[in-house]
């Protein structure tokens, strides 16, 4: 196995869509690793919760990345949110991305949980990512 590739997948998701023009179109810039302190936008997008399992088979290390990544918002209702989140899904699955070290396999959609929080005063789509990497 291999975790050496992790910080690649994290980076060419990042760079995915913060230059799609859909979901930039959606949220402007407001997609974060690690969530700014201060006055948060209405709506913004948080990578995540990030599992990894050993793939590796006779012919070199991998790995199977479960990757969360999530749709913040304070609007009413989750009819917003939803909009993001196919944007995210439509830019991600079954993206074609390079990574700086090892090989993208696959990036597919898995699912998706849609809740309330903050006692109801904001809401949080969360979209789960499969990824199978192979280093190189």
């Amino acid at each position: 196995m291999s975790y050496a590739m992790s910080g690649a997948l994290q980076a060419a998701i990042y760079d995915v869509l913060t230059t799609d023009l859909t979901l930039t179109g959606l949220i402007g810039g407001d997609i974060y690793d690690a969530v700014p302190t201060g006055t948060m936008p209405e709506t913004y997008v948080s990578l995540g919760r990030e599992q990894v399992k050993d793939a590796s088979d006779q012919t070199g290390d991998g790995a199977l990345h479960i990757i969360d990544i999530s749709v913040i918002t304070t609007q009413p209702g989750f009819a917003g949110a939803k909009d993001v989140a196919a944007a995210i899904s439509d830019v991600l699955h079954d993206a074609d991305l390079v990574l700086s070290r090892g090989r993208l396999v696959y990036l597919r959609f898995s699912r998706a949980d849609a809740r309330r929080i903050d006692k109801n005063a904001g809401r949080e789509i969360r979209l789960r990512f499969r990824a199978r990497v192979e280093d190189q």
